[in-house]
Parts: C-alpha cells; sequence; structure tokens
C-alpha cells in the first residue's frame, strides 16, 4: 500500500478587502491581537504547518484619496505569536526592496530562536512609487530591478546567517569560554545592491536558516522562486493549471541544481461548508454577496481599466471604452494581478456578451469565490484530490469570517484528512523545515562574502 502525501496546510488572516465579509455579524478586528492568537492556536489545534501574514505597507488610494475599504492596520511580524503557540510555523512578509539586509536578517533570526526554529520569511518585492514614497526618496525603483535587488538581498540575508556556525557558542563556565571562534558573526558583502561589512549579533538559527517563501509568476519571478525559494506561494488552485505550474518549477529548479522535493508548493484556498451540497453552495453565494460591495466592484474594474468608471451601472453593460494605460495609476497601492490589461477587458466583454452579464454580474463571474465547496467530506476529497493528484504540496487556507471561520475546517474536515492518513495527527519536528520535510541547510564555508560587482 502505498504512502498518502501529507498535505501541508497553512493559515492566514485576510484584510479588510474582497476577501473577507467585514459586515459579517462574527466578523472581529483585523488588527487586534486576540484575531491572531486566535486563528493561530485553531491552526495549531488542526496541526498546520505554518501562519501566515502577508502585509500592508501603504493605505490604498483611488484617484489620490485614501479607499479605506481595503487592507489597513496590518501588523509587521509574528514574534509575539511564539509566545502563545508551541509548534506551528510563523512565516512574516517583509519587503525586499524597501528594507535592508541587516536588519532583515535580524528581524527573522530573532523570531526564529524565540520561537525555537518556527520562523518564515515571505520575500516580496514592489516597484510604485505610491508605496516607495513611504520608504525610499523619490520612491521609485524600476520594474526589471525589483527581482535584481530581491535577489541580492535573500542571498545577502542568508549569508548574514551563515556568518555563526551552528557550534559557534561554546559557553564552557569552567573555562570561561563562551565563543569557541572570535570570528564569529563576521561578514562581508561587496555587491551591486549593497556594500557591507561587520558583525552579526545573532547566533546561527535553530533550523539552520529560516524558511524562504516566496511568490513569482513571471519567468524572472519563477527563476527567482525555483532558485530560492523553500516554498512557492501559487495562484493556481485548477489543478491542471497547477500540475503544469508545479512541473515548470520542478524543471528550473533541477536546471539550478535543487532537488525539486525540496521546494513545495502552495496555493491560496478559501472554503464553504454546508450539511449539504445545496446548502453550502446557497452559503457561498450569500458570501461572495457580502464580499463584492459596489465600491469593491468598482473599485476592481477601475484598476484594470485605469480609468474613473463612476459613471458606469453596476447594473448596466459592460464598458465600452479601453483600458487607458499611459494615464496617472488611478488605484494605487493594490497588486496589480492581470498580465494584460486589452486583453483582460476583450475576454470579460466576450464573457459578458455570451451569458448576458451586467457590470455586477461579470464581477461575481469573474471573481474568486471559495475554491472548496461542499459538505466536510466533499471538501476533503477536494482538497485530498487536488494534492495527491500533483495540483500543488497544500494549500495556504483564509475563511471569510475573520477570526472564527477557521475554527469550522478544523473541527469538521481536519478529521476527515487525518482519518485517510493524509494529515499528521500530531507534530513529527521540532522546527518549522522539519515539519515541512526540508532537509537543512548547510552553511556557506568562511567568512560570508560575495563579489558581484
Amino acid at each position: 500500500m502505498s504512502t498518502r502525501k501529507q498535505i501541508i496546510l497553512a493559515a492566514y488572516v485576510g484584510g479588510v478587502n474582497e476577501h473577507t465579509a467585514w459586515e459579517h455579524p462574527d466578523a472581529g478586528s483585523q488588527i487586534d491581537f486576540s484575531t491572531f492568537r486566535h486563528v493561530a492556536q485553531t491552526a495549531e489545534r488542526g496541526r498546520f504547518d505554518y501562519f501566515f501574514l502577508a502585509e500592508g505597507l501603504a493605505l490604498r488610494a483611488r484617484d489620490g484619496r485614501i479607499f479605506d475599504h481595503d487592507i489597513a492596520g496590518r501588523p509587521d511580524t509574528l514574534p509575539v505569536l511564539a509566545a502563545v503557540t508551541e509548534h506551528l510555523g510563523l512565516v512574516g512578509t517583509l519587503n525586499a526592496t524597501f528594507n535592508e539586509p541587516y536588519e532583515l536578517a535580524r528581524q527573522i533570526a530573532s523570531l526564529d530562536h524565540l520561537s525555537g526554529g518556527r520562523a518564515g520569511w515571505n520575500v516580496v518585492t514592489s516597484f510604485d512609487a505610491f508605496t516607495g514614497a513611504n520608504f525610499r526618496r523619490g520612491g521609485f525603483l524600476a520594474h526589471a530591478d525589483r527581482y535584481v535587488r530581491a535577489e541580492e538581498t535573500v542571498a545577502t540575508v542568508r549569508e548574514l546567517w551563515d556568518s555563526w556556525a551552528a557550534d559557534a557558542i561554546a559557553a564552557d563556565k569552567d573555562a570561561g569560554t563562551f565563543l569557541r571562534d572570535g570570528r564569529a558573526g563576521e561578514f562581508a558583502h561587496h555587491g551591486n545592491q549593497f556594500d557591507i561589512a561587520g558583525r552579526f549579533t545573532v547566533p546561527r538559527s535553530p533550523q539552520g536558516r529560516p524558511v524562504i517563501v516566496q511568490a513569482g509568476v513571471s519567468p524572472q519571478g519563477r527563476d527567482f522562486a525555483a532558485s530560492t525559494a523553500d516554498v512557492i506561494f501559487s495562484p493556481y488552485s485548477k489543478l491542471a493549471e497547477g500540475k503544469a505550474f508545479s512541473a515548470d518549477i520542478a524543471e528550473r529548479a533541477a536546471k539550478l541544481g535543487r532537488d525539486p522535493e525540496h521546494v513545495k508548493i502552495l496555493p491560496s484556498a478559501s472554503f464553504v461548508l454546508g450539511d449539504t451540497r445545496a446548502e453550502a453552495e446557497e452559503k457561498a453565494r450569500h458570501i461572495l454577496e457580502q464580499q463584492l460591495s459596489d465600491r469593491t466592484i468598482q473599485v476592481t474594474f477601475e484598476q484594470v481599466w485605469n480609468r474613473d468608471l463612476s459613471s458606469y451601472d453596476l447594473d448596466g453593460p459592460v464598458p465600452d471604452v479601453d483600458p487607458d494605460p499611459e494615464a496617472p495609476t488611478f488605484i494605487q497601492g493594490r497588486a496589480f494581478i492581470f498580465q494584460d490589461r486589452f486583453q483582460t477587458v476583450r475576454t470579460w466583454r466576450e464573457l459578458a456578451e455570451q451569458k448576458g452579464l451586467t457590470l455586477r454580474g461579470l464581477a461575481h463571474e469573474v471573481a474568486r469565490g471559495p475554491g472548496y465547496v461542499g459538505t466536510p467530506e466533499q471538501v476533503a476529497d477536494q482538497l485530498d484530490g487536488f494534492v495527491q493528484e500533483g495540483g500543488a504540496d497544500g494549500v495556504v487556507l483564509g475563511s471569510h469570517v475573520v477570526p472564527s471561520g477557521l475554527d469550522e475546517f478544523v473541527d469538521r474536515v481536519v478529521p476527515l484528512l487525518q482519518e485517510r492518513g493524509s494529515l499528521r495527527t500530531e507534530y513529527s519536528g521540532r522546527t518549522l523545515r522539519e515539519n515541512l520535510g526540508l532537509p537543512l541547510p548547510q552553511a556557506t564555508a568562511g567568512l560570508a562574502a560575495t563579489s558581484a560587482r
């Protein structure tokens, strides 16, 4: 009998945007500590691998004015959750464009020590001047340069982590010797992005290095992820596209000399449960209506068209004007996930014409609704089948109701996955890296240094 592939599960807390029904009577705060504690402890009760937190570096804006119906009040990283969990990994999002390697390395390594080896870093990049104004003089980093900086940032951070040997601390009371090597923490990096040298203050991570998480869809982003990431946050939640993405990443990783089995792929997912399929589908329809408020629909389309669409009736036809990519950015601070504005609009128009959709109807048609809908047994079948058939290694799971929504999944779906042998019943590893099935990384030999000039 073949062993079933173990599903990797991560949990995230959505912001005040189309991912959550923030007006739901059971919805709580997206900033209060009790929210993060509840979700993290629920995820640990369900034997999840890690808790994931995205970032919000700038309040979003529409036509130069703050658009408050979106992610707001997002805390930074997760060290305090280390005190209220014992096994759950803690993955924080920190921007490689706006932060310096030394502070990144120190912050993440500190979390790894405080949590006993459970830290991860979700590496993100940015190029828009709107967000950059909070960090950089002029705010601007060319789109083509964002991965150039990110690659050297991650490489430099790893050099700093490797500047301490695993056995650098002797703490020999009898001999009065604390360090085995007086050079512990020495580093020197001379590159195109950074020219730094000094002593790193945090000893080597309990898990060798904290886990690196990254998301990349473009060819450049996929190369970066395949060369750098331990875990890839994927946008592909359908089986066919998930298998194609996984195969592409495996090929890129192998060409770079990495074992593809050491690169885990997780798309985001959500769920709606019911006692019957019909009940779950009705709940999902109601949730989507709550998520897609008039303002959210308008802003979502305005981002693609890069135009003010407030004069268009949401219950009328799709706008007949073309996108205006040359105009100043109308919606600022939101990640733009569409590769081609014109092709996207053409596809949407064709869909609306075929199905007789209004603008509102189109929003519901193209929205990413709950990915797993049905009874607990049906959702367990869908999720398990997706992983066992090679769509991904697991999912990053969120709920439309914060913070209590994850409870239903843990109480009703997790036991079914455990019964079929697809999900652990107890944690077997001490660190996040061990629980993910990732090897202990080898430290860079000698003084951390590069020469990229």
